[in-house]
């Protein structure tokens, strides 16, 4: 099967910065093409939102919160996200989600959605 393994989340100071990587794992030659791929957030006892996004079809995409602060980007050829998270904030305490819309030999042809198991960013003041 296909997961995606985030790293890189902890614990950072107001107006520091923090680098998170999400990796999209499965058995050579399983995964065909990814369309998508981007983090999503969820602050305590709200629901998820989105933080960023890159798709072949849509381009770049930011959550207003983060403009400006936050940049995505993509390495195809390790099928590995990043977020550089810089002048973060307490606001941004939240659990990060990475997903994708990619084809594998898993989803019969059709694009299907992923989503990795978290990362905790707790930003103190």
């Amino acid at each position: 099967q296909v997961q995606l393994v985030e790293s890189g989340g902890g614990l950072v100071q107001a107006g520091g910065s923090l680098r998170l990587s999400c990796a999209a794992s499965a058995r050579s030659g399983d995964i065909f093409s990814i369309h998508e791929m981007g983090w999503y957030r969820q602050p305590p006892g709200e629901p998820r939102e989105l933080v960023a996004t890159m798709s072949d079809r849509f381009g770049t995409n930011y959550g207003d919160s983060v403009k400006g602060r936050f940049t995505i980007s993509r390495d195809d050829a390790k099928k590995t996200v990043y977020l550089q998270m810089n002048s973060v904030k307490p606001e941004d305490t939240a659990v990060y989600y990475c997903h994708a819309l990619l084809v594998s030999r898993y989803g019969l042809g059709s694009p299907e959605d992923y989503w990795g198991k978290g990362t905790l960013v707790t930003v103190s003041s």
